[in-house]
């Protein structure tokens, strides 16, 4: 079934390219655009720079049999965080207007002024900014399409370090 796929090094090095796709374009949409992410836009963008350096250690290493699954754990946990936090994010953006948290403080105050703890807390009950619907494709917002491509990606590592023969 798996005969046609290209090889674990050729998917993983995919998916690293994917990552760094998407930081590429986060970037543009940054300095490029103008839009300015964030508490839960840089976690999305610590959990996509994590698939990517997972993805990349996979394609150069090319891990045998005990390796492989290994690897693919990492990118399950790296892309489900994304996708929680993602989808945090989108929960956020479709709250209606009066359930809207106010802003918060921004990211750098928070890294300064709370232990590391209660300030994942913060940033993960998101605020106001966090709402603002600045940008969308197709109807779908940021974050709604960071959702698909980690949900994507970690599908490719399944696919890349578990399922295919090669």
């Amino acid at each position: 079934m798996f005969e046609y796929l290209p090889s674990r090094r050729v998917l993983n090095a995919l998916g690293a390219l994917a990552c760094a796709g998407m930081m590429g374009f986060a970037l543009y949409a940054q300095h490029g655009l103008g839009l300015e992410p964030c508490p839960l836009c840089v976690f999305q963008r610590v959990a996509v720079i994590a698939l990517g350096v997972i993805f990349a250690l996979a394609a150069m290493h090319n891990p045998g049999p005990l390796g492989r699954p290994i690897y693919a754990g990492l990118l399950l946990l790296a892309g489900c965080a994304g996708m929680g936090v993602a989808g945090r994010h989108v929960w956020l953006q479709n709250l209606p207007p009066d359930k809207v948290p106010a802003c918060g403080p921004g990211l750098d105050f928070m890294l300064e002024s709370f232990p590391m703890l209660e300030m994942l807390e913060l940033v993960l009950s998101g605020s106001g900014e966090c709402a603002d619907i600045a940008w969308s494709l197709a109807g779908l917002t940021m974050p709604m399409w960071v959702f698909i491509c980690c949900a994507g990606l970690t599908a490719l590592g399944m696919l890349a370090n578990l399922a295919a023969p090669r």
